[in-house]
């Protein structure tokens, strides 16, 4: 059996906002206050904006850009279900199992959100953190000349025949060489570096830091240097990278309060979840119901 959502029932009003204004600013309002009447029965502040917060910001601005057209079709969704409770719908299968299904739901994410809001992160935690973990916050300012190869010499196309793996690592090492010796990193990146983006910027390349998801041969190279010095050239799949670290940086606890408030957050979140998972006891007692075709499944009219 297939269920509409709340917002397929509701989704009529974004055909009728074509064109939605944006309202004058309001006056505070009160949760009791009364916004409209329909079928003679008052509508309240804290009743539409219950719905509003479970439909999305799409219904919101549907209804600023069609109010009459919005309550109409919040009307037919109480009336319809109001009939449903008449009928007692609610209390046959499978409507009975779904919204039991969906409130445990609902509650499930309650509770999780509840949870994660209240765990108490003090500023002396976040302090703790940031100075256990010096690697997550350490940043590299480098700069770069990236020499490509290719075995496909007729995959890469152009007039220029690309390099060899073979050919390429010779000359990204006689690169480094004279690098090493004195010769200016920027002129041999605008002779020899085949990266646009950090060609364009006399091989600036981005920030690297240590706990970005890049590959690890890079960041072993990078993290490896002094300010000024030149890597070995570092192998990725397509070409040869040759870093000069410009300036190691450290970012400093302000910039990272915040992300480390969430990240503690988190983790305790998942321990909490983890100790009641772990609490969970299960044993099944009849393996063959759970091998069998679900009710209904590849009978007639079951679809």
């Amino acid at each position: 059996m297939r269920h509409l959502p709340v917002a397929a029932i509701l989704c009529p009003l974004v055909l009728a906002a074509q064109n939605p204004t944006t309202p004058a600013p309001a006056p505070p309002l009160r949760p009791d206050m009364v916004v409209a009447t329909v079928d003679g029965k008052p509508v309240t502040v804290a009743e539409l904006q219950g719905l509003y917060r479970t439909v999305g910001p799409q219904v919101q601005q549907n209804a600023a850009g069609d109010p009459v057209g919005f309550l109409r079709q919040y009307a037919m969704l109480k009336r319809l279900s109001e009939l449903a409770e008449k009928q007692k719908l609610d209390q046959v299968s499978p409507y009975r199992e779904a919204l039991a299904a969906g409130r445990m739901q609902i509650l499930y994410q309650a509770v999780i959100q509840h949870t994660y809001e209240n765990i108490p992160v003090t500023a002396d935690d976040q302090k703790k953190f940031y100075e256990a973990n010096p690697d997550r916050w350490t940043q590299a300012r480098v700069k770069v000349i990236y020499i490509p190869f290719s075995e496909n010499s007729a995959a890469a196309g152009g007039s220029k025949k690309p390099l060899s793996e073979k050919e390429a690592r010779a000359k990204a090492e006689e690169i480094v060489k004279q690098l090493r010796a004195g010769a200016d990193f920027v002129k041999m990146v605008r002779e020899h570096s085949e990266d646009p983006t950090s060609k364009a910027k006399d091989g600036d390349f981005p920030v690297i830091s240590k706990s970005d998801q890049i590959p690890d041969a890079i960041k072993q190279a990078v993290f490896a240097l002094k300010k000024g010095e030149i890597s070995d050239p570092v192998r990725a799949p397509n070409g040869f990278y040759i870093f000069r670290a410009e300036e190691l940086l450290v970012k400093p606890y302000e910039a990272v309060r915040d992300e480390i408030f969430n990240e503690i957050k988190l983790a305790r979140l998942r321990e909490f979840l983890d100790s009641m998972q772990k609490g969970i006891e299960v044993k099944v007692e009849n393996e063959a119901f759970f091998r069998q075709a679900p009710p209904g499944e590849g009978k007639p009219g079951s679809r």
